[in-house]
């Protein structure tokens, strides 16, 4: 048995877009103190509303290759023609620090982070309740052509394809049902009993008459 602090969790979430992903992390993250965002540096210009260092980094892409080839990411990729990518030292500060870190990511990021941190995520991905669900959810936001949410939509179908590769599926047909889902989830991970021998260290000890 060994004491110290517990590092934090790493969390991925993934979805295809309009499946509510960004809107359920926000309420996870609101809803769970000990749980931080990774704020994702990307090259796309920002959506109305949108905040930079709250959202998103919005960088050049210049800035954007040369942070990638320097290594500074935890996993980046190309989506819809824009670079999105992790920043590998703030993650790793996070859970070193006994923070739960959120990253928001598609599945090739996901899988990027699995392969650069073998067996240090939790996974999850959102499935929306329908494909026609889903159109609706893209249409709803009044950002897009009609060309653009073609687009989506195909790039969603791929995505689907990789829901296998997740720890867990959470449907998001009603908002509040896979919100609670999400808290489940968080709660069963830190009762495992590799977080727990550290988080009840001095129970144990007691409960088993260890000294010193």
């Amino acid at each position: 048995m060994t004491g110290g602090a517990e590092r934090g969790i790493l969390w991925i979430i993934s979805a295809p877009s309009g499946a509510g992903k960004t809107s359920l992390a926000r309420a996870l993250v609101a809803a769970t103190p000990q749980l931080r965002t990774s704020v994702s540096y990307t090259t796309r210009p920002p959506r109305p509303g949108e905040v930079e260092g709250t959202d998103y980094y919005f960088v050049p892409m210049e800035t954007f290759t040369a942070m990638a080839e320097r290594g500074e990411f935890l996993e980046y990729a190309r989506v819809h023609g824009n670079g999105y990518g992790t920043s590998e030292p703030w993650v790793k500060s996070q859970l070193f620090a006994g923070t739960d870190c959120l990253l928001e990511i598609d599945w090739q990021g996901a899988r990027q982070v699995r392969e650069r941190l073998p067996g240090q995520a939790v996974s999850i991905f959102i499935l929306p309740p329908s494909v026609a669900a889903l159109a609706e959810r893209l249409r709803g936001r009044g950002q897009d052509s009609e060309a653009v949410i073609a687009c989506r939509l195909a790039a969603a179908r791929e995505e689907l394809l990789h829901y296998d590769e997740f720890d867990y599926l959470v449907v998001n047909d009603h908002f509040q049902d896979a919100l609670t889902d999400l808290q489940c989830i968080v709660h069963a991970e830190h009762l495992r009993l590799g977080y727990q021998q550290h988080a009840q260290h001095q129970r144990l000890k007691s409960l088993l008459g260890i000294s010193g």
